[in-house]
């Protein structure tokens, strides 16, 4: 007996009785009932469970064989089964370097039906749809980084997943959301609405948002069914390691423009009746600023004071000093502005990394970097995440945001074991006496 749809009356009946599924609408234009597509497979289990029969025609993709020669690890297996215990749904978040792609490629091969992955980068576009043609004997598509091809294996940027989300929508039967916390913004959660893909899997190192837009994640891809912190995998899995804070103080001039700056803006906040309590807070004060003039001198003001505590002379005394007692390790320095980068790279001759950077030049850097040529490194926030960065075991933090995500990215830098066994060791050099030592705290 087949499944018999009517609409009577304005409300959607199936076999004359109305449904509990809160996500199905009425289009009164054909009489029908809808769901969007990310409702797939909660729609299609509820038909499962009814007796009778109903043509399922979302899909017309071909099974493929598919295998991989990896060995998970113990923790990497309790990750996969966890995710095909919550019926091959939810978000894995463990560290950089504990190997989420491995995980991500068995369960392609494990449930062999066409799927798309999607990442952030031109870099892990390039990374990914190597791992996949090292991995699985048939053709991997990509769209992006200048290049629209879809099989039925696909590489995808979230931008070229966003334009092409909709003609997508019934080619994939698993999607991989590589650092999935970016689709948490409002425009990027498209792309899961319009996939039917009842596999859903998202990877990250930092799942939670400051805004709160993780949380709508669990609706498109699925709970968070793994949680490992670097310190479980630290020393067997991952390079045990040592966070260090070193402080230091600004001169006698930068301390007058940091007062200086820093008052203007506090002094604004005051005669304002202001707090600034959370980012929301901010924003307003951002927004204020667009027809308020003495907000905007105030903010332009509170830019200054940061750069200044953030780019103090003394940090850089500090570096010299690092760079000279581990001259035998291979050292990652991040800092939190591009001009710094180019004076530490000019002084130091350190092949410098920023956004300026082209993608050539880049590769080639790390390269260089990975192969020995180069054993030190700076750059500003393009090597926090969406890079395979070669193994380095000492991070310096000369400046940052207060985000537990670019600190977590930065730690996650140098947790790659090495041959030798080496102990990672991580710096956080902090300008004393101003806000970066409470923008330290929160971050860690």
């Amino acid at each position: 007996m087949a499944t018999r749809l009517s609409y009577e009356d304005g409300t959607i009946r199936i076999d004359g009785e109305r449904p509990d599924l809160p996500f199905v609408e009425v289009d009164s234009r054909s009489e029908t009932a809808r769901a969007p597509a990310f409702r797939y497979r909660a729609l299609r289990r509820w038909l499962a469970d009814r007796p009778g029969n109903h043509e399922d025609a979302v899909f017309r993709t071909e099974p493929l064989n598919l295998a991989t020669d990896y060995e998970l690890r113990s923790y990497q297996r309790e990750a996969l089964e966890a995710w095909r215990d919550a019926g091959d749904r939810g978000v894995l978040e463990l560290p950089t370097g504990s190997g989420k792609t491995v995980i991500a490629v068995v369960a392609i091969a494990a449930l062999g039906v066409p799927t798309l992955v999607v990442v952030p980068t031109i870099d892990l576009l390039d990374q990914w749809r190597e791992e996949l043609d090292r991995e699985f004997d048939v053709p991997i598509g990509q769209l992006g980084g200048g290049t629209q091809r879809v099989e039925s294996i696909t590489v995808s940027t979230y931008d070229s997943a966003y334009l092409r989300a909709d003609e997508l929508g019934d080619r994939f039967e698993f999607v991989v959301f590589d650092e999935v916390h970016h689709l948490g913004g409002e425009g990027y959660r498209e792309i899961a609405r319009l996939l039917a893909a009842p596999a859903r899997m998202g990877l990250t190192a930092t799942f939670e948002r400051p805004d709160g837009a993780h949380e709508a994640l669990t609706d498109l891809v699925g709970p968070k069914v793994v949680e490992i912190d670097p310190d479980e995998l630290a020393g067997e899995h991952l390079a045990a390691y040592d966070i260090k804070r070193l402080t230091v103080s600004l001169t006698p001039e930068e301390r007058e423009r940091y007062e200086r700056h820093q008052g203007t803006f506090t002094d604004y906040l005051q005669q304002s009746n202001l707090q600034l309590h959370s980012g929301e807070d901010y924003r307003k004060l951002v927004m204020r600023s667009g027809t308020d003039p003495a907000a905007r001198e105030a903010l332009l003001a509170k830019q200054r004071a940061r750069e200044v505590m953030m780019n103090a002379d003394r940090k850089v005394e500090v570096l010299a000093e690092l760079l000279d007692r581990h001259a035998e390790d291979r050292i990652i320095v991040f800092t939190a502005f591009t001009d710094l980068v180019y004076r530490l790279s000019e002084r130091f001759l350190l092949p410098a990394i920023t956004h300026e950077t082209g993608a050539d030049e880049r590769r080639e850097i790390l390269r260089a970097f990975r192969n020995g040529t180069y054993s030190r490194i700076v750059t500003a926030n393009v090597l926090d995440e969406g890079v395979d960065v070669p193994d380095a075991n000492v991070a310096i933090v000369l400046s940052g945001s207060a985000s537990e995500r670019e600190f977590t990215q930065r730690l996650g830098r140098i947790l790659r074991p090495t041959a030798d066994g080496l102990r990672a060791l991580l710096y956080e050099v902090v300008t004393e006496e101003t806000a970066e030592e409470q923008v330290a705290q929160r971050r860690r």
